[in-house]
């Protein structure tokens, strides 16, 4: 069994793990769901997720496939839900936060070579995303479009606190230990804490 993710389930009851980036080089949803479909019937389901984010469509068909599951889902966020795992989040019936754990949001990017028309494809298939991204976020928090869009345009970085004013949580739990184990470079507000640690991580 990879690090990154474990399973197992007993008596009706099933855990997940999720501690990579989403997508081909960490967790792919293919193996994901797979893992999921073999825990067979469960009752309650838990994920504990510690994640930058990653694929967007990888994080879309994780979220779905959670959503479609009979089992009541509890996701545990252990560290970090950030991009497209803050969407995978929102599948949960509850949604568990340590006191420093943190969630972030922010608008999709993609790189992208090409022609002006290319470019524009691209611009406009982002938009696209984003309004998907919007519409998890607005299930889960009951907050509008607009709220959600200006937060994502800002990338805003929710302590577990406010993730449970907000509405992303339902629950908090003592804080755990935390260590960086993701390299955060390529996000423009990474609050200090998590700069420190990960620049400790990735020097």
């Amino acid at each position: 069994m990879k690090s990154w993710f474990t399973a197992r389930a007993h008596s009706g009851v099933a855990e997940l793990s999720i501690y990579d980036e989403i997508g081909a080089y960490g967790v792919p949803a293919k193996a994901f769901i797979s893992e999921l479909k073999a825990l067979g019937d469960v009752s309650d389901l838990t994920l504990r997720l510690n994640s930058p984010g990653g694929s967007v469509f990888d994080g879309i068909a994780i979220y779905n496939a959670l959503k479609r599951h009979p089992a009541k889902v509890t996701i545990t966020v252990d560290g970090l839900a950030a991009s497209i795992a803050s969407v995978i989040l929102c599948a949960g019936d509850e949604v568990v936060m340590p006191k420093n754990a943190m969630i972030m949001i922010h608008d999709p990017s993609a790189m992208v070579m090409g022609n002006a028309a290319d470019m524009r494809s691209m611009a406009d298939a982002l938009d696209k995303m984003r309004d998907g991204l919007v519409s998890a976020y607005q299930d889960k928090t009951g907050h509008t479009p607009d709220e959600i869009i200006q937060w994502m345009a800002e990338e805003t970085w929710f302590d577990a606190e406010e993730a449970l004013e907000i509405g992303f949580a339902d629950q908090l739990e003592e804080p755990v230990a935390m260590a960086a184990t993701f390299d955060l470079s390529s996000y423009a507000r990474v609050p200090p804490v998590l700069a420190v640690l990960a620049t400790s991580q990735f020097p």
